[in-house]
């Protein structure tokens, strides 16, 4: 069977400043095998024909760790996520991209599964992987119009009061177009503070151009987490543990 998903990029030229260490923040471990690792190894069941990871600090570290099949993206110069995607631009083929993060260790097979099917099933031309939170705090919440459809990606800081009080959140995991996608990262601005390129500001402008944007909503938001801080790394392994996934590490290791 063909897999719904042509490519898989996965954005982890990230420095992690906050989890001070030189160690690049992908190398960092969770239950004994680096994060990156762990979301090579969920990607792995789509069964793409690609998987592109975009490195920048410390990718002659990260590199050498790298499944044989991956192809390597450099990003030089941190400029947002949108930034780090269009690095990718060159070797990607057309169809349906999934775009995650690397540090999100927790991702499972099953939920990247649950994704693309739902992106295939719905026809639209994108999907966002949300979670509905009890405290959002933090996230961008998914806005949507009257009809259901969605609207677009209010980031926290920039929310009304009513946004605020949404708690279907985005999870930072896309289905996204290609090539438009990156025919729309190429015409999308820097006007914010920190004048970086947004994959959410590229969401925005597909909608506008009348494209068709679904959600695929995470049964455990906890898969998403994304890992930032010495704290949500250990938090990660307790919760990693408590589901059990912890026992198989020793055979993936020597993969």
């Amino acid at each position: 069977m063909t897999s719904p998903i042509a490519g898989v990029i996965v954005l982890a030229a990230g420095q992690g400043k906050r989890m001070k260490s030189t160690l690049p923040k992908v190398l960092h471990e969770v239950c004994g095998r680096p994060m990156l690792l762990r979301v090579l190894d969920a990607v792995a069941a789509l069964e793409s024909p690609r998987t592109i990871v975009v490195l920048g600090h410390g990718h002659e570290q990260v590199r050498p760790l790298l499944p044989p099949a991956c192809v390597v993206a450099l990003q030089s110069e941190q400029r947002g996520t949108g930034h780090a995607l269009l690095c990718a631009a060159d070797d990607v083929p057309a169809g349906s991209l999934l775009v995650l993060p690397g540090d999100t260790p927790l991702i499972t097979d099953q939920a990247l599964l649950k994704l693309a099917r739902e992106h295939q099933a719905s026809a639209a031309d994108a999907t966002i992987l949300t979670m509905d939170l009890d405290d959002p705090t933090g996230y961008g919440r998914m806005v949507r119009s009257a009809d259901g459809s969605v609207s677009r990606i209010v980031e926290h800081r920039d929310a009304t009061s009513a946004e605020l009080d949404i708690h279907e959140v985005n999870s930072g995991i896309y289905v996204v177009p290609a090539p438009l996608i990156f025919d729309v990262l190429r015409r999308t601005g820097t006007d914010n503070d920190q004048g970086e390129i947004y994959l959410t500001d590229a969401v925005a402008s597909l909608i506008k151009r009348g494209c068709s944007v679904s959600t695929s909503l995470i049964e455990d938001p906890s898969l998403a987490m994304g890992v930032n801080s010495a704290e949500q790394l250990a938090l990660a392994e307790v919760l990693m543990s408590r589901r059990g996934d912890c026992h198989s590490d020793a055979q993936k290791r020597h993969r």
